[in-house]
């Protein structure tokens, strides 16, 4: 089997404004329009989208997990954006916070400093 990785990540998004504004600011996310439904996003080394097709809901399915080398800052930002941050966890080898963006879905933020 040749090279299999993780390409591209699609989130809901009822509220595409909200999206764009919130990931732009604490992540510094660029975005591309196709029409009004759908907007793709550039990140460091993925991409994906943001679609009003689907339904945001806390806890259910995967959780994208991003690092951050400054966790603090990092959920600064999060809740400057509107984020809601729902939970710290401490485990061996670092820790994280997991929020919930404009939209209702829930995603995390971890460092192992």
């Amino acid at each position: 089997m040749g090279n299999v990785h993780v390409d591209y990540i699609e989130l809901p998004g009822s509220d595409i404004a909200a999206a764009k504004k919130f990931y732009s600011v604490v992540f510094g996310w660029t975005f591309t329009d196709y029409g009004p439904d759908y907007v793709a996003f550039g990140a460091a080394k993925i991409g994906g989208g943001f679609t009003t097709e689907r339904k945001a809901a806390k806890a259910c399915g995967p959780l994208v997990i991003f690092y951050s080398d400054d966790l603090a800052g990092t959920e600064a930002k999060v809740r400057a954006a509107g984020g809601d941050v729902t939970e710290h966890i401490e485990f061996p080898g670092g820790r994280r916070f997991h929020f919930l963006d404009p939209n209702g879905n829930e995603l995390a933020v971890w460092t192992d400093k």
